[in-house]
């Protein structure tokens, strides 16, 4: 059945309140325990002094959250307004060269604060990885790119290399591994893109533009070499109509959602409240639920402001870069979830489009998310929780296929085109709200702990079984209900759009 399927109005403002109301009802259970539980002996190292006049501590359990708004935060403010300035002056007087001037200065940007050691590391490997890329041999640009990945994610290689680098500034280590990790994908796709290209090879001053363009470097986002080379090589600099009243618009979103997630910080522990076990077994079954959603609803936040941030900076460069992840509470199939859109867009182009091809293959489906999530994991780093994560989303992406093939058998197509859209709607809906918590419980293992998830799923599942489970599913039911509302409208939007174009 189609996406434009309709529910009565009455039926969605009754999901509207109903989703509303729990949300309200689990957050005031959050608050409560949060403000119960301050001065918990547990929660002395993430529950720090916050707003004193307002008698609340800050939650500051996230490290990589408080180093981009405390330590990290001067540096690059300094860092990027440098390249803002710069770019600027670039674009102003040499247009034509200006990937080149933006190379200059991410290489210099790089040795000032790592050193010369790291830059000739780097470099190494940008070396290794173009002469792998020039024999034009799919295969070898992938062993080598991995091997080289694995040597900074795997020990010993992985302390090895970053012992060249060490020394008194605080945020090194964090620089090195964004660095190095982000520098791979992006000498692997520059290999890739190589094979493709017809005649010829690019040259190796293509692959240091793309690798030093500062705002990409150390954290990303990864865009893909294609789009990199056509976009910073355009001499055409003109700007679409309302273009930087969009930016200013997305810079003034990003602050907002700073501010909002520091309030937060200060009323809800969502972060520190599971980390201490005895505390979340006393908490009810829609705290727990509360918190499990809320959590992977943050880490969506997060993602959005840190590269929201960067790719503001992009964009004043006349780039497009990878657009933010897709909210974790708009996600109800396994196929869109990712927090990463640059690394996820990598995936899609060069492993899993290829080998899955149009995803309606059960085997190449598999051979696909196999080889998708062997590379994630070690992009990730090896570890027991990442191989969990990897197994689990590997095979809830599977599992849609092996559903979707399955209710195409007969008598189930017959039935389903025998019914109503929107009695088709309702039935997918049911069956959309599981996967949502299956997305919810497979991926708050990265966030929290295997502990914390295992006892979520436990007290969901079977301990609450009927009322907690049959309740948060409905609840679950309504939210996805009005998602599929919502992408009924952009699709009649676009449809109206498509009109008028042709006319």
């Amino acid at each position: 059945m189609g996406i434009k399927a309709a529910l009565p109005k009455y039926e969605l403002y009754f999901y509207t309140s109903v989703l509303s109301l729990a949300l309200l009802w689990a957050t005031s259970w959050i608050f409560e325990a949060s403000s119960e539980n301050m001065n918990r002996k547990a929660f002395r190292e993430s529950v720090q002094p916050g707003w004193y006049y307002f008698g609340r501590k800050m939650d500051v359990a996230d490290f990589e959250w408080v180093m981009w708004f405390t330590k990290f935060r001067n540096h690059i403010v300094f860092a990027l307004s440098g390249h803002v300035i710069f770019a600027k002056i670039c674009s102003l007087i040499a247009p034509q060269h200006r990937s080149i001037l933006y190379m200059i200065y991410g290489m210099l940007a790089v040795f000032c604060t790592m050193g010369l050691t790291y830059m000739m590391l780097i470099l190494s490997h940008c070396v290794l990885l173009y002469s792998l890329a020039l024999p034009k041999q799919k295969w070898l640009c992938f062993a080598g790119g991995l091997i080289s990945l694995a040597t900074f994610r795997m020990e010993p290689c992985s302390s090895w290399q970053s012992g060249f680098v060490s020394g008194t500034f605080e945020l090194h280590d964090i620089l090195f591994y964004g660095g190095s990790g982000f520098t791979i994908m992006r000498c692997m796709s520059f290999a890739l893109e190589n094979y493709e290209k017809k005649d010829g090879n690019y040259t190796f001053l293509d692959l240091l533009k793309y690798n030093f363009y500062l705002p990409f470097f150390f954290f990303g986002p990864i865009m893909t070499f294609d789009k990199f080379h056509v976009q910073a090589n355009n001499p055409n600099l003109t700007r679409k109509e309302r273009e930087m009243w969009n930016i200013r618009v997305h810079a003034l979103v990003h602050l907002g959602a700073i501010i909002v997630v520091d309030v937060f910080f200060h009323f809800l522990y969502i972060l520190t409240i599971p980390s201490d076990m005895k505390l979340v077994k006393q908490l009810s079954d829609w705290s727990l639920a509360g918190l499990a959603y809320s959590n992977l609803v943050y880490d969506w936040v997060k993602s959005a402001v840190m590269f929201g941030v960067i790719n503001t900076v992009s964009r004043l460069d006349h780039l497009d870069p990878p657009q933010p992840p897709k909210c974790i509470t708009m996600l109800y199939v396994f196929a869109e979830t990712h927090f990463d859109r640059g690394i996820n867009d990598w995936l899609c182009r060069y492993v899993y489009d290829y080998l899955g091809e149009n995803h309606d293959n059960i085997f190449k489906e598999l051979m696909a998310t196999v080889s998708t999530f062997a590379i994630t994991t070690l992009w990730l780093g090896p570890c027991e929780i990442v191989y969990i994560w990897s197994f689990f989303n590997c095979f809830g992406l599977n599992f849609e296929l092996w559903v979707a093939k399955f209710f195409q058998l007969q008598p189930f197509g017959s039935i389903e085109k025998a019914m109503s859209e929107a009695m088709s709607r309702r039935i997918r809906g049911v069956f959309n709200a599981a996967n949502f918590w299956a997305i919810i419980l497979y991926n708050v293992l990265s966030l929290n702990s295997l502990a914390f998830a295992k006892l979520v799923a436990n007290r969901l599942i079977i301990k609450g079984f009927p009322l907690s489970t049959l309740s948060v599913l409905f609840v679950t039911y309504c939210g996805v209900q009005l998602i599929k509302e919502r992408e009924r409208r952009l699709a009649l939007q676009e449809e109206g759009a498509a009109k008028e174009k042709a006319e």
